[in-house]
């Protein structure tokens, strides 16, 4: 008899986890986040305008959720697109960075951010261009 009840409780408990299993945002899912990245060049002091690009092989980050620091970092391709694949439902921020064109803040770089939410199992959110300065 104490088998069977210990049976039963096991069987009990996996049904219970199997339903109140809530995926956080993070890989392994079946929606995507796409965009592209776009270089303005500029002189060094941000007075003019040299040119415009997309840009290839530029390291974009992407952020799960509340997480504080990035769980993804993919290059982009030589048209300047990204992909993240294979992602949950929830939350997400995407980022590159950029030369800061106000020349304020020390050190030169800020981070240029968009926020996604995906809301679908196989969703695929494509984001604005995400423009940066240099």
């Amino acid at each position: 008899m104490k088998k069977k009840s210990l049976k039963l409780i096991f069987i009990a408990s996996s049904v219970l986890s199997f339903f109140s299993c809530e995926k956080n945002p993070g890989i392994g899912g079946d929606a995507s986040i796409t965009g592209s990245v776009y270089v303005k060049n500029y002189n060094s002091t941000f007075t003019e305008f040299i040119s415009g690009y997309p840009g290839a092989d530029v390291y974009v980050y992407l952020i799960f959720g509340e997480d504080i620091t990035y769980g993804k970092r993919i290059k982009t391709n030589y048209n300047g697109e990204f992909e993240f694949k294979y992602l949950y439902t929830g939350d997400y921020t995407v980022y590159a960075y950029s030369e800061d064109p106000s020349l304020i803040v020390a050190g030169g770089i800020i981070p240029v951010i968009q926020r996604v939410t995906i809301t679908d199992r196989k969703q695929a959110v494509e984001i604005d261009t995400l423009v940066i300065f240099e």
